[in-house]
């Protein structure tokens, strides 16, 4: 099982969009944890969507499409649509 999550951090004001194979409560520590990169400077990040695929090539797919909008309002109406 696959997942694309996204993340969302009140600090920055700002979300993260990812997929894994792993766990999401593994892979959320993993972004909460000191460690360089884009979510390793705060450790306020929460998951506020996930949606799941059976390959890693739908998973990676999806991503890449959300992250293709490029546009906060767009993500905002899937996190919202969903809740």
């Amino acid at each position: 099982m696959f997942h694309v999550y996204i993340l969302y951090s009140k600090t920055l004001n700002k979300y993260y969009v990812g997929y894994t194979g792993d766990s999401l409560t593994e892979r959320l520590r993993k972004h909460n944890s000191n460690h360089k990169g884009f979510t390793g400077c705060l450790l306020d990040w929460k998951i506020v969507y996930t949606e799941c695929f059976t390959t890693k090539a739908e998973a990676y797919g999806k991503e890449r499409t959300i992250k293709s909008w490029k546009s906060r309002k767009k993500i905002e109406q899937l996190i919202y649509r969903t809740i």
